[in-house]
């Protein structure tokens, strides 16, 4: 086993180098694009109003952006598929890049077992007399299956998985945008009211504290960007190609995002946006194909939020057993987490993984909602945590970079208005973390959090605070 210092050309002889760009920028849509968008968006236009809406996942990519513009800088210098939690190590801390390595495990573990049950449950409403459990074990079996075969498998299936969401989107915006100027009849009615929706009843009629509110769901909506830090350290030429999957992973994110809740918004009145229906038929989507003719909406849709959930568990293996395999390749986890397949995937850390999922599993059969909505919290905030911490690792290294005598123009790719980026990327994250905290439904999920991390700092002081 090699140590810590030489993860760089270790990854060389191990992990293999087997993503191209257009992998890595479908690994980030896929990652982001789900059932937050599917399901979620109209839940914030609810809450917030139109205009609040498009303000709110605005302001969430423009986050989203300055920490992948972080990323991509620390990515591009030291491509380890470690990510974040090495350069958490390396550039705040060891026992803080420790904890970060499990926090994002725990934020891809604690979501893959309700990512299956969810699959699961849309499948029974097509094939009710099959069991549940019969089709979580199968979902289960070809994700392992596909992590497990090999990085360039991976990606491909990634690659198509996401694929179908992003056509969804794409065709969604399209006719969306054909109706609201009345090209294509809706509701019955030759024209669609083409942007009168969006302020009839005023520019925000539940106030602007919703828009901050609601910042938790939109900036959880943006995660999965951050795959592609985790993916560079299986990336062909990362120097080239991780800069360029970071600018059209974000761009296309923000045009997606932002152009559904126009249409949703336009097209529906925002009280209607957001209600609750039993599974699939409260999506927005499902309502404005059906005003607009499309025939099977509800199945369209079904089997899109399918591959959603299958390609959000697909990259959460991928990123939760890379992390575990990153401790160990630093010594801070057995070594036989770092244990590689023929074809160069970890496979105990995959195989672990898997049993992590069992809790989500379980969250159908026990105080559903209770579970899930605290496991979402979880996720969410775990997540706004690691993003702090890649602003605040970039933030150190090029303060250490100037100190050694090196200029912005050494750098193959800088971050630009430094230090304004990675201070505004980590105190909008703070806010958002802190704003979960108010939430009465997340606050157990909250303090949860909070217990781990300490977990995880006073296991590393016992354990590994004299290891090198």
């Amino acid at each position: 086993m090699q140590s810590s210092n030489s993860n760089a050309t270790s990854e060389s002889k191990t992990l293999k180098r087997a993503m191209s760009t257009r992998h890595l920028v479908m690994l980030s849509l896929g990652g982001a694009i789900g059932t937050g968008l599917f399901l979620g968006s109209g839940e914030v236009i609810a809450q917030t109003g139109p205009i609040g809406a498009i303000i709110a996942y605005v302001l969430g990519g423009l986050i989203a952006y300055m920490v992948m513009l972080c990323l991509g800088e620390l990515a591009v210098h030291m491509p380890v598929a470690g990510s974040f939690g090495a350069y958490a190590q390396k550039y705040i801390g060891p026992s803080t890049g420790y904890t970060i390595s499990w926090l994002y495990w725990l934020t891809w573990t604690a979501t893959l077992g309700t990512e299956f049950t969810a699959a699961a449950l849309l499948m029974q409403e097509w094939f009710p007399h099959i069991s549940m459990w019969i089709w979580t074990i199968v979902f289960a079996i070809i994700i392992f299956g596909l992590n497990i075969s090999s990085t360039r498998i991976f990606a491909e299936s990634e690659f198509w998985l996401a694929l179908v969401k992003v056509i969804t989107v794409i065709a969604f915006i399209i006719l969306g945008l054909l109706a609201i100027f009345g090209l294509i009849p809706f509701h019955g009615s030759e024209s669609a009211p083409l942007f009168h929706n969006l302020t009839a009843h005023g520019w925000f009629p539940q106030g602007l504290v919703p828009i901050f509110t609601t910042m938790l769901i939109v900036n959880f909506a943006f995660s999965g960007t951050e795959l592609i830090g985790v993916a560079a350290g299986e990336t062909k030429n990362p120097a080239e190609n991780v800069p360029k999957a970071i600018n059209a992973a974000i761009w296309r994110l923000l045009i997606f995002f932002v152009g559904t809740i126009i249409v949703i918004s336009a097209l529906l009145p925002f009280q209607v946006a957001g209600l609750g229906g039993e599974g699939v038929s409260s999506s927005p989507f499902v309502t404005v194909f059906k005003y607009i003719g499309i025939p099977y909406a509800d199945d369209i849709i079904r089997f899109v939020i399918i591959t959603a959930l299958l390609s959000a568990a697909n990259s959460g293996l991928y990123a939760a057993s890379r992390m575990m395999w990153s401790l160990s390749d630093q010594r801070q986890l057995p070594s036989i987490f770092s244990k590689l397949s023929k074809s160069g995937t970890p496979i105990i850390a995959l195989i672990v993984t898997m049993f992590g999922a069992i809790p989500g599993l379980l969250s159908e059969h026990f105080a559903p909602e209770t579970i899930f909505k605290n496991l979402l919290g979880v996720a969410a905030f775990t997540m706004v945590i690691v993003w702090m911490s890649i602003c605040l690792s970039q933030f150190n290294f090029r303060r250490q970079w100037y100190k050694a005598g090196h200029t912005v123009k050494d750098l193959k790719f800088a971050a630009p208005l430094y230090p304004i980026v990675p201070i505004l990327g980590f105190v909008f994250c703070l806010i958002t973390g802190l704003s979960m905290a108010a939430d009465p439904e997340m606050y157990a999920g909250f303090i949860g959090c909070l217990i781990f991390i300490a977990a995880c700092y006073l296991s590393h002081y016992i354990f590994y605070r004299d290891r090198k």
